[in-house]
């Protein structure tokens, strides 16, 4: 079904301006670890000091307490010696978080389109993430088409309409307050009549109240499984980082209620810690796909667990 060209390799670049873009504020990946060990002695008060970091950077108490779990061992092991041997301790640990939700969304052949619907509250930056998916596949020789099932704000409609245009690809929408799975559902129809690779659907991110927006989305994916039983393929909570603890929560509610199969986590730039990544990573094992660090369709690339434990541990001497 697929015509598909690989694009060229992603920018060696976005993982250096991840690692500049987080290394602003006072959080725990700007610490130089150094000036947790002045005498450059490790000790149970140095893992100490670094547990409240990781606490207070977002990391959240259980996985906190895995991480030092991990490191009091290896000190017991008398294998933390130096300052050094506590950032490959602490590299080791994170990446043993990471690694295994780190996972590239793979678009596979369909008889009709592959469905991805996705989700997340208002201003997490879903609809923009749905346009800069939509330019990658496109990238990648994949017909596209949107679907606007955010009835709910005219805006939204109109954001994904503008980004449709942006990268000439078709959008499905009727009139503000119609039924967001009566759009979806007459979206898969045009794209299965004309050959659409991928159909990338958008969706409410506050109705009156959760309960109502999690009833609403559940409708969605039911009758998406009226017209492909393997659909959607992919269901994709864009959650904003800067929220901290409070995307976790939203996090493990929509993964309740929808089962999701992919996270993409935006505004890793600002104020962001990054720590939430660890969290949400070691307490739902979803794959995360994407991260983002700007508006420039080039800030939002796939996640690497092995870049972006680098990223965090940099230690202003890395090239």
């Amino acid at each position: 079904m697929f015509s598909k060209k690989e694009k060229t390799a992603e920018p060696r670049s976005f993982f250096k301006r991840l690692r500049a873009r987080l290394n602003r504020g006072d959080s725990w990946l700007t610490y130089d670890l150094a000036n947790l060990a002045p005498g450059g002695e490790i000790d149970e008060e140095v893992l100490e000091e670094l547990e409240s970091l990781l606490v207070m950077a977002d990391v959240g108490v259980d996985t906190t307490e895995q991480i030092i779990g991990d490191l009091q061992k290896s000190l017991a092991r008398k294998e933390l010696k130096d300052v050094d041997a506590l950032r490959r301790g602490l590299h080791r640990s994170l990446l043993g978080i990471l690694e295994p939700v780190s996972l590239p969304l793979e678009i596979t052949p369909q008889d009709g389109p592959f469905v991805i619907l996705m989700v997340g509250v208002n201003g997490a930056g879903k609809t923009t993430t749905i346009g800069k998916l939509a330019n990658r596949f496109k990238d990648q020789g994949l017909s596209v088409m949107l679907a606007a099932g955010d009835t709910f704000r005219a805006a939204a409609v109109e954001q994904l309409q503008a980004w449709g245009e942006r990268n000439d690809v078709p959008v499905v929408s009727q009139q503000p307050g119609a039924d967001p799975a009566a759009v979806v559902f007459d979206a898969w129809d045009a794209a299965r009549a004309r050959n659409i690779d991928v159909l990338l659907a958008d969706t409410a991110g506050r109705l009156q109240n959760q309960q109502g927006l999690m009833d609403e989305l559940e409708k969605i994916k039911r009758i998406i499984g009226r017209r492909d039983d393997t659909a959607p393929h992919e269901v994709m909570l864009v959650l904003d980082a800067s929220q901290g603890q409070n995307a976790l929560v939203q996090a493990k509610k929509f993964h309740e209620v929808l089962g999701l199969t992919g996270i993409t986590v935006t505004k890793l730039d600002g104020s962001a810690k990054g720590g939430i990544l660890l969290a949400i990573a070691n307490q739902l094992k979803v794959p995360l796909r994407f991260i983002g660090i700007g508006e420039a369709l080039e800030d939002m690339q796939p996640f690497s667990a092995e870049e972006f434990v680098s990223a965090l541990l940099d230690d202003g001497n890395s090239t």
